[in-house]
């Protein structure tokens, strides 16, 4: 499938995780520019919240805060202000706090992508540092209560868990981009490896379409692969670039990606917001909040 692309920003670094605001703009995690970016229709891009370290994934909650995923590293890149990996917060005034850093008294290694579930809680990826070749962390879905407790739903091998989303039954599925793999976990527990993507598509981030479909942003790919609900192959969107995560804005899908090539020395240029219209819309996003302890 090809479909004209609109570049609605460049040259931003190390964008990841975008997420349409009701006011018309988009906000996305800036990894190398430890903050909450924003895209305004109007004015541009600029900073939506200082978060220091590395955010990775962003999301509004129904309190009003916007949630990322953050941790200091990202590849070679070193975050200058470090945080400790962790879920982070920001109000729309910029003002940024630490929600959680362990789950059952485990720290966490690398949050990296996360969803709200139907029913509010918070779900995320602990994905540990990227390296396919010594894969040195195991991986962690979790889960954060609305009181703030935190919880390991699953200690998975070094799989490298990536994009998450949730269904409407409960169910949460997730990316790994190890192996290639679309797991799925439904909300009583059991699990079902419903797809592996082809041999060069290394999946990052995916989002739910109206239909039910998954939409999977594969960086090594340059596009987009389209699986339906139960993992059949359905299309493949090309974008170009170095796709790493996607969000709909009705019938849009705004892309966050690399720029044209994978970056070797980390340096924060070259990163693109993208927006391709697809003709079908997003499955609305869940919201939900924290009370932070």
């Amino acid at each position: 499938m090809k479909k004209p692309i609109k570049i609605l920003a460049e040259g931003l670094g190390h964008p990841e995780g975008p997420y349409p605001l009701p006011d018309g703009r988009v906000v996305f995690a800036n990894t190398y520019k430890s903050e909450i970016g924003v895209w305004d229709p109007k004015r541009g891009t600029g900073q939506f919240a200082f978060m220091g370290g590395g955010p990775n994934a962003c999301m509004l909650g129904s309190d009003g805060f916007v949630y990322c995923t953050n941790t200091p590293t990202a590849g070679k890149w070193v975050a200058p202000e470090k945080r400790p990996p962790s879920i982070q917060r920001a109000s729309f005034d910029g003002k940024a706090e630490i929600v959680a850093t362990s789950a059952d008294g485990i720290q966490f290694n690398a949050p990296n992508d996360l969803t709200f579930g139907p029913d509010g809680r918070l779900y995320f990826t602990d994905s540990g540092d990227f390296d396919m070749e010594t894969k040195p962390h195991p991986g962690y879905i979790c889960v954060i209560e609305t009181d703030g407790a935190a919880h390991i739903l699953e200690e998975l091998e070094p799989v490298y868990p990536n994009g998450i989303v949730a269904e409407p039954d409960g169910s949460i599925i997730w990316v790994e981009s190890y192996t290639r793999r679309v797991i799925r976990r439904r909300a009583n527990g059991v699990k079902s490896h419903i797809h592996t993507l082809p041999e060069n598509h290394v999946p990052d981030g995916l989002k739910i379409d109206e239909n039910g479909n998954l939409w999977i942003t594969s960086f090594s790919s340059g596009g987009v692969d389209i699986i339906d609900r139960a993992g059949s192959p359905i299309d493949f969107l090309e974008t170009g670039g170095v796709p790493l995560n996607c969000a709909f804005s009705g019938t849009d899908l705004l892309v966050c990606d690399f720029g044209t090539t994978i970056l070797e020395n980390a340096t924060p240029m070259g990163g693109r917001l993208l927006s391709v219209d697809v003709g079908v819309a997003g499955m609305p996003l869940y919201k939900g909040r924290i009370d932070a302890k």
